[in-house]
């Protein structure tokens, strides 16, 4: 996750006001309303379909909207022509033009600049050696690994010096380990030009790690829009809460609420007051509630160890072995279904096997009411 370097607000680099588009009868985009901050890093998280990739093609100019206002750097982009925009966008496929080398690609919306052959010359290493790539311009475009190819594209994005670069899932071709790498990259190369990136993708963790603030999009709408911490510890609703990461839920009984607490009774965890102010989501209801909790906020206790809060009896129904983490399903006792814990394997901790009865601790302050 990014940090700012100041407390000072950040002017809006781009505005959406009540946006809607529609393809004939199917409504693609409902009433976005939304800012993203000059100099952040913004994702656009969701499933396929859900309209991110096409709220981005406005931003760029690719795509018209059917109501509503997009403003960027408080300008109307509905009188700015795409080509004229502040905007450079890196496609997923990068768009690198085989039969020309490094510098001919990086430096190919440099055509129509006035300025000299030296000048243009010179931005192309500079634009090289910002992603890493100093010394690769003659080297032809097709010999290139993706993840180099990756980096062209980067660089003649950047080359233009777009006030935002709009980045439509642009790693989703790489393996696990080079997505990882340009994941880190990606944040070093926003923090070092300090302009917007906007970035698309369906990958929580990539957002997760990447983002200032994501917004978290279902069915052409934003469900929830905060800085990456909060989406993960504090979701609106149980369809954030499910989507970022993973979250088990239990079933809950709220039996009064007075002086900002929530007195609740829930399965395995028996009474419980809540603050009412950080824990709860959504609407009150009668029924229908349920206390959600990540797995990380549970662990086993092993012999001799005492729970820092509470603790219940459980019996470990699955166990994944990562490596660095085991995931256990527990069924804790008074419960009808098995529930997520995640458990970092350190020198002497044991793997616990299937059947095991063993205690769980928990904390009332990691739970989070839905209702």
């Amino acid at each position: 996750m990014t940090s700012e370097t100041s407390n000072v607000a950040k002017p809006d680099m781009i505005e959406f006001k009540d946006v809607h588009k529609y393809y004939g009868d199917y409504h693609a985009l409902r009433g976005i309303t939304a800012t993203i901050r000059a100099g952040e890093f913004f994702s656009l998280l969701g499933p396929s379909g859900c309209g991110k990739t096409t709220l981005l093609r406005t931003i760029a100019g690719f795509e018209g909207i059917s109501s509503g206002v997009v403003l960027i750097d408080g300008k109307d982009a509905a009188k700015i022509p795409a080509n004229q925009r502040p905007t450079n966008m890196v496609f997923q496929s990068y768009a690198i033009f085989p039969h020309l080398t490094v510098e001919e690609n990086v430096g190919f919306g440099l055509r129509k600049d006035p300025r000299s052959k030296d000048d243009k010359a010179k931005a192309v290493a500079e634009a090289l050696a910002m992603v890493g790539l100093a010394g690769y311009g003659k080297r032809a475009a097709h010999a290139l690994s993706g993840g180099q190819r990756q980096r062209v594209a980067l660089a003649r994005a950047l080359i233009l010096k777009p006030k935002v670069l709009l980045l439509d899932e642009p790693l989703s071709a790489l393996d696990k380990k080079m997505r990882e790498q340009m994941q880190v990259e990606l944040i070093r190369l926003q923090r070092q030009v300090g302009i917007t990136f906007i970035l698309v993708t369906h990958d929580q963790e990539e957002a997760l790690v990447m983002s200032d603030r994501i917004a978290v999009m279902f069915e052409g709408q934003i469900a929830q829009l905060d800085d990456p911490e909060t989406l993960y510890r504090r979701p609106k609703s149980r369809t954030v809460a499910n989507f970022i990461g993973t979250m088990n839920f239990l079933p809950a009984k709220i039996l009064s609420e007075s002086g900002g607490k929530v007195d609740v009774e829930s399965q395995g965890f028996g009474r419980l007051t809540l603050d009412a102010e950080a824990q709860v989501t959504g609407e009150p209801t009668a029924t229908g509630a349920s206390i959600g909790f990540r797995p990380e906020t549970l662990t086993l206790l092993f012999d001799g160890q005492t729970a820092p809060d509470r603790e219940s009896m459980a019996t470990v129904d699955e166990v994944v072995y990562y490596g660095d983490m085991t995931y256990y399903d527990v069924r804790i006792d008074g419960t009808e279904q098995p529930m997520r814990l995640s458990m970092r394997n350190v020198f002497g901790r044991p793997v616990l096997d299937i059947g095991t009865r063993t205690r769980v601790g928990w904390s009332p302050g990691a739970l989070v009411l839905f209702r």
